[in-house]
């Protein structure tokens, strides 16, 4: 059951230490977004914003986030949609749903990034192992695609 039925969207250098729930923190900074989870169970739900992770659509007054926010790892298992600041309850996933989900996600990081994922290949991932060398280097990688692409709309 989702508790907080809408959220108010801050633009922040750097996430606070303590989410406040109801507020959707975006950190165009460090590309990514976060949110105390809309269950009410006080998890803190970070969603990576890269072209094979979400991404945020701002239309000046709100935000939509997409694809869905599902927690299975979570006790709650919630999973919820945020369209246009508000958050609408989603039904649950099997774990064969999610299982399905994953081998798609990886599939998708490894055609994106041109590398075999590991999560494809069944092992457990790390950012150091996934990541395309040129985002751990600091070479024009994914925060300078996202900076380009918010000077573009906003010129």
């Amino acid at each position: 059951m989702i508790k907080h039925k809408s959220l108010q969207h801050v633009f922040v250098d750097s996430f606070p230490s303590r989410l406040k729930p109801g507020k959707l923190y975006v950190s165009v900074e460090y590309g990514s977004v976060a949110h105390s989870c809309c269950c009410g169970c006080g998890e803190e739900i970070v969603t990576p914003l890269t072209p094979t992770d979400w991404h945020i659509v701002y239309d000046g007054e709100t935000i939509t986030l997409h694809p869905s926010v599902g927690n299975w790892t979570l006790a709650c298992r919630s999973h919820y949609v945020i369209r246009k600041g508000e958050v609408i309850e989603a039904p649950a996933w099997s774990d064969r749903q999610v299982a399905a989900e994953r081998r798609r996600d990886g599939q998708a990081k490894a055609a994106y990034f041109g590398t075999a994922s590991s999560s494809v290949l069944g092992t457990a991932a790390t950012p150091e192992r996934d990541a395309p060398q040129n985002l751990l280097r600091g070479d024009i990688g994914w925060k300078a695609r996202f900076r380009k692409f918010w000077t573009e709309i906003f010129r």
